[in-house]
């Protein structure tokens, strides 16, 4: 989420919640099947009621039952929840490791949003990702923060890098590129154009697809300002952006263009060690190789 090492260990601790959860119920569940079993060996220790206590009891059983139903439905959801939210979130920590299924969550690659079934089927995965993140920026933004983190930071003049709150900045885009999987594209209205190279959380685009966004992004330019944007404006964005900027001709490298172009003018950017082997292969499949053509 907001860090670019070792994103998916935070799906896989979401995980580790949900099974503990569901164990607990699991054993609450078992105590009580325990208790209503002495229990009811206890009564029939005791003998059989009058005919008017059995009576009595039965015109306020109804209510009990009706109570006793509720509980054991809700227990049950929360349970499949709680289970069904281990097994989501476990897979979704897998597919980090793996690189794969960006598809998965049905972001449309035309105008970055989500369709509704995607919330309701991964609701698992949305909700705690959409909380994470806003608390994440907000507290990024907060005048007590040592290092206060804007939702997107111009690096380069007309060249910015972002989260996915650079709706906040109320601007108008030449061009976007988003790598969300996991967010709808907020500023799609306000661009003239939009390129979503959908990966998860600390996971590069490929080196073809750096090309590709570094291409995109040299030509909007040309008609205006250019958003680069992940989920926090971290990792993600800014392995694109070193390609951008060595495409636009402001630097020879991508380890000059993070270090000169990018770091000062955004300190919390960070590269992984997947981002720099992305960046390292880019440069010299697409800038290196062509020059020696």
């Amino acid at each position: 989420m907001g860090a670019v090492h070792g994103c998916h260990l935070k799906y896989v601790g979401l995980s580790a919640l949900s099974v503990a959860g569901y164990a607990a119920l699991t054993s609450e569940q078992l105590l009580l099947e325990d208790a209503a079993v002495i229990l009811a060996q206890g009564l029939r220790s005791a003998g059989t009621a009058s005919a008017a206590a059995v009576s009595a009891a039965g015109s306020e059983g109804g209510g009990a039952g009706l109570l006793s139903a509720t509980a054991a439905l809700l227990h049950l959801s929360t349970k499949a929840m709680l289970g069904y939210s281990a097994v989501l979130n476990g897979g979704i920590a897998v597919l980090f490791k793996l690189r794969k299924g960006m598809g998965l969550i049905g972001k449309d690659p035309r105008t970055g949003q989500i369709p509704l079934w995607s919330y309701l089927i991964y609701a698992p995965f949305h909700v705690p990702t959409y909380v994470y993140t806003h608390i994440h920026t907000l507290a990024g933004k907060s005048k007590a923060a040592k290092k206060r983190v804007p939702v997107a930071s111009e690096v380069q003049p007309g060249w910015w890098v972002g989260g996915c709150y650079a709706h906040e900045l109320n601007r108008s885009w030449g061009g976007i590129v988003d790598l969300t999987v996991e967010f709808p594209e907020s500023c799609f209205s306000s661009s003239e154009s939009y390129l979503c190279i959908p990966t998860w959380d600390g996971v590069p685009a490929s080196p073809a697809q750096l090309e590709e966004a570094a291409t995109y992004a040299a030509k909007a330019r040309e008609r205006g300002d250019v958003l680069i944007h992940c989920a926090h404006g971290r990792g993600r964005s800014t392995t694109v952006m070193c390609a951008a900027l060595v495409k636009a001709g402001l630097y020879p490298t991508w380890q000059e263009a993070f270090e000169k172009g990018i770091k000062p003018g955004r300190p919390v950017c960070k590269l992984n060690s997947k981002m720099r082997q992305a960046l390292t292969e880019w440069q010299s499949d697409y800038v290196d190789g062509r020059k020696m053509k």
